[in-house]
Order: structure tokens, then sequence, then C-alpha cells
């Protein structure tokens, strides 16, 4: 067994536990469980603190957790980790070493799946603590400023790769993970998830990025042209957008959100059946969206809870990852030096013009 204390936020870390530990309890309790089988990257990264839990971006977590109703946490970590989790990941945690072979999802006596409460798990964590509003304030200023640095360099001959490349290198330089890079150019604007390509940008591209730290992700959408205008879809997608904040009210359900996000579509010209051509997006903070609100979403919308709506048309896509505050709507990737527009009181990114 090794227990190792992080030189880095470790008092921070254990009482942000002991709260996330309690809300786990409050569940087994409820349900009658004795304990739960942590093993997606999205419960074990919140409950510790934003641990980095894979390999690969993106991969299988390296260690489970199991969490009891007593509140006693155990890690189960392969024998190639867990040195390094216990040193830079997992402060304070009890790790039980196993072969690298060993299945990390084996479900002890007297344990229940993480899939068992996988609805309780979500809404657990869907409220923030201070100190993850705080880290996400953070990563949302530097994933949108990564934009700017990567865009403000780009040009007409770039292909969309070479700009995928440069924004990746501009979220890593900032002690983030580039999660989901996303590049358009001008032939490829209709594109949902344009993956980046050999394509020249020519004369508009759009970027997207989800830049991961401390477990969080944070997503936001770019455009830049060289020169011309706007086009006129453009700004009837941002209203869109402002729908879709105007619906996120604490209280309502991802499905009544979604309802007026749809509804959204054709007031603003888009035509009733426009939201069905790509996801809307929904809750995000551990996952990149956590869930996708869908038709049938019955999740509640809670305070301190953050969201990344992504409106889209052919050529033209809003998306930023905003809290819903007790205040109302705060945008978390703004970046001052990026050009805005005046939507229902709230700056909204325009597109850069490098003409």
């Amino acid at each position: 067994m090794l227990s190792r204390m992080s030189p880095h936020s470790a008092g921070n870390a254990l009482a942000d536990r002991a709260v996330k530990t309690s809300r786990i309890t409050d569940i087994l309790e409820g349900r009658g469980l004795d304990a739960v089988r942590l093993t997606s990257g999205e419960a074990l990264s919140w409950l510790f603190d934003g641990a980095r839990t894979s390999v690969p971006v993106g991969g299988a977590a390296v260690f489970s957790a199991s969490v009891g109703r007593d509140g006693q946490v155990r890690v189960r970590a392969l024998r190639n980790e867990a040195e390094r989790l216990a040193a830079e990941e997992l402060p304070g945690a009890d790790i039980d070493v196993v072969d690298w072979f060993a299945p990390l999802d084996a479900v002890e006596p007297g344990e229940a799946a993480e899939s068992v409460i996988s609805a309780e798990l979500r809404a657990a964590r869907a409220s923030l603590l201070p100190s993850e509003v705080q880290r996400f304030r953070a990563l949302g200023a530097d994933a949108a400023a990564a934009l700017t640095e990567a865009l403000s360099g780009a040009h007409p001959d770039e292909t969309e790769t070479a700009l995928a490349g440069r924004l990746a290198s501009a979220v890593y330089a900032r002690g983030a993970e580039p999660v989901v890079v996303l590049v358009a150019g001008a032939a490829r604007s209709g594109v949902q998830h344009p993956v980046p390509t050999a394509h020249r940008l020519g004369r508009r591209a759009m970027a997207v990025v989800t830049a991961k730290r401390h477990g969080l992700h944070a997503s936001a959408t770019r455009w830049v042209r060289f020169g011309g205008a706007e086009p006129e879809a453009a700004a009837r997608i941002r209203e869109v957008e402002a729908e879709a904040w105007a619906a996120t009210r604490p209280g309502r359900t991802l499905a009544d959100v979604l309802s007026d996000i749809a509804a959204a579509y054709a007031q603003h010209g888009f035509g009733p059946d426009a939201w069905l051509r790509h996801h809307q997006g929904g809750p995000t903070g551990y996952a990149g969206r956590d869930p996708k609100a869908a038709p049938t979403s019955r999740e509640r919308v809670d305070v301190d809870q953050a969201f990344a709506w992504n409106p889209w048309a052919p050529g033209a896509k809003a998306e930023d990852t905003a809290l819903v505050g007790a205040e109302g709507i705060q945008a978390l990737t703004i970046d001052p030096a990026w050009p805005t527009v005046a939507v229902r009181g709230m700056a909204r990114p325009a597109e850069l013009d490098l003409g």
C-alpha cells in the first residue's frame, strides 16, 4: 500500500474531498448500498480534486476507487502507475497496488458498480464548489486566450491542421490539455465536427477547442475572416444562443431548455428542424458534456453549474462555457482582446477580421 501527500494544495484537496465523499455517502444511504466502485474518469477526477485519471488523453482511467457508506475511500491502482499517482495526482489517498494486468473495475463483495448510481453521481457533481469555480474561471480565460493567440496568426493559405497544431500548442503552454481541437476553413464551414484536414483556410475559418485542466472542461468556438462581411446567419445564431442562456434557469429540466432552444431556431429563421442537425450542448464540468441535452433529459439546472451550449447552422456556430450563478449567466471563456458584440446585454464574441 502507498500513501503520499502531494506537495501542492493538499489541504484544499482533502477539504473538498470530504464534501464530495459526503455527497456520495448520502447517495449510498438513500439507496441502501454499502459501497460503490468508481471507475469513470469524470467521477474519479471530481472526487480527487481534478486528478488526471488517464495516460492517453481521453483514455480509460488507470485507477478506480471504492467509497464506503462509512466515508472510507480506497484507491486501486496499477503497479506501473501507483507511485506517480501517489506523488502527483492523489494527495492523501490510500492506494492498493495491483498488477498492471489486473481489472480495475472488478466489484468486490458489498460494492455496487458506478453505473448503478450514475444519475445520482452526475447530480452530485453538478453544483461546483468555490474552489472549482475559481479553477474554472482561470481555465476559461486561458482557453479563450489560446484561441486568440492561435487565430490572430492565421492566414488564408494556412492549412486547417497547421492552425489546429498552433491552437493545441497554445493550450498546452497554459498547462491544460486540448481534448478537442476542430478547425474548418471556408470550404468546410458546413461540417458539424470539422476534424482538421489539409484544406486551406480560405477567406473564413472556425476554430473550436475544449481545454481540460484539473479535470474541468472549457469549450469555446471562434471565427476569423480575411476581409468581407460577417455572414447574416452568424448574428442569427447568436440570437439562438441568447435564447439558450435565457432558458437555462435553475430548477428547469434539460429537456425544457432544449425545447426552448429548438423553438429559437425557428423563431430566428433557421427552420423548425434545424436543431436536429447538430447536438446543442449542455452541462459541462468533469466531462465535455455532462450530459448532452436530449428531449428525454430529466436532469435539472443547478446553481453554480457550468454549461456550454453550441447552436449551429451551416457556416455559423456560437459556443462559450458559462456558469449559472445566483445572479445570472457568467461567461467563463472570454478574452478581453477578442472583439465582441452586445447580444441582449451580454458581450458575445464577434468574428475577428484580419482583412
